[in-house]
């Protein structure tokens, strides 16, 4: 059949995009689902950090890519061998695949796939295939996804059914920003009643982090960012402290707050300087967890003797470090029941044409979760 998608054909385009125009929505065709695939209409789809880093170049990709990976859709057509959903079901799409069969998957960590990594990779979907071309070239998928389009054919493994009640624009926060930035406090900080939190970077990721650890029962949570509105935002969804990390002193600032730094800090806005800010207001004892990912070049130099002699870890969380099919279940649930006010998340609406602009938009610092709805 033949769709239309935003696809990138040659990364690190200057800004404003919307005068270099890297995004360009094409008429391609989608082939038909495989063995183990699903064919689902595209309903709504989240902005996020990570399609970024592929127009601006700094996550290599191989091109030309679909963009997007964070959507909410509805089943169309089933592959052969699909047996547990039906055509009208709503689901909300993952970007890591897992197979279930590899060691990490085995072990609970599906965020660890190794053929899900090797297919992201590849630019292929799980089972190493691609469904989208234009004039006979393959159009790679991103991480399995390709959701910035009217339709796409995923890996059953890419979905998790959804209850139909929640509305596709809400539904579509889940699949990335929830799963990612509450899984980094939910499953890889596990903390305890009255820990300390430092959340450096409020995007959708970041806020999602927050209101998490609001939920935990956090004591103090100290939200940084530059943008005054966001630190705003922060505070109204439950930080204790806003603070600009620009501003001068402020590791000594926020280690005043929370008498002699935090136990969690958390690196939620993709840079060096943030990850090496996060592990400076981290406390003696405390782990300092990035979910972002800058450029794979960036570095920072760990002080062996502090990690040792302060019991520090430094940790990694990706996908949430938990389960999907699991964990966007539970954090519906609560979110249904007041306890996520994921809704305060959302920021503004876009169409599929004007892609350009909501990442010059997102780049800017200045939204929140921004998504391509579709009519």
């Amino acid at each position: 059949m033949k769709i239309r998608a935003a696809v990138v054909r040659e990364s690190g385009a200057r800004m404003p995009y919307a005068q270099s125009r890297p995004v360009q929505v094409e008429e391609v065709e989608l082939d038909p689902p495989g063995v183990g695939e699903v064919l689902v209409r595209i309903r709504a789809a989240g902005l996020c950090h990570s399609d970024l880093s592929v127009i601006n170049g700094d996550r290599p990709r191989a091109l030309p890519i679909a963009l997007g990976h964070e959507a909410s859709a509805e089943v169309v057509e089933l592959g052969q061998g699909v047996t547990d959903l039906a055509m009208g079901d709503h689901v909300v799409l993952v970007f890591v695949p897992s197979c279930g069969c590899c060691l990490p998957c085995m072990e609970g960590r599906p965020a660890l796939c190794l053929p899900g990594a090797a297919a992201n990779a590849a630019g292929t979907l799980l089972g190493g295939a691609h469904r989208l071309r234009s004039h006979g070239e393959a159009i790679n998928h991103h991480t399995g996804v390709s959701c910035f389009a009217e339709y796409a054919v995923v890996s059953r493994r890419s979905c998790v059914k959804v209850d139909p009640t929640l509305s596709f624009r809400e539904a579509a926060l889940f699949g990335c920003a929830v799963l990612t930035g509450a899984g980094a406090v939910v499953n890889n900080a596990q903390p305890q009643l009255g820990q300390s939190f430092a959340i450096v970077g409020l995007g959708g990721v970041g806020l999602s982090a927050l209101i998490a650890a609001v939920a935990s029962g956090a004591a103090d949570i100290v939200a940084l960012d530059p943008n005054p509105d966001k630190r705003q935002l922060a505070l109204a969804l439950g930080a204790t402290h806003a603070v600009d990390p620009t501003a001068a002193d402020a590791v000594g600032h926020v280690r005043s707050l929370t008498q002699g730094g935090v136990d969690f800090g958390l690196d939620m806005a993709g840079a060096a300087g943030s990850f090496e800010l996060s592990y400076r207001v981290t406390r003696r004892g405390g782990a300092t967890i990035t979910s972002s990912l800058p450029r794979p070049s960036a570095r920072f130099e760990l002080p062996l003797a502090e990690l040792v002699g302060e019991e520090r870890s430094v940790r990694g969380s990706y996908l949430g470090s938990g389960v999907p099919t699991r964990d966007i279940t539970r954090y519906i649930s609560l979110y249904q029941r007041g306890r996520l006010p994921v809704n305060r998340l959302m920021g503004r609406t876009w169409s599929l044409d004007q892609l350009n602009e909501g990442f010059d938009h997102m780049a800017s610092g200045a939204g929140l979760r921004d998504a391509v709805v579709m009519d």
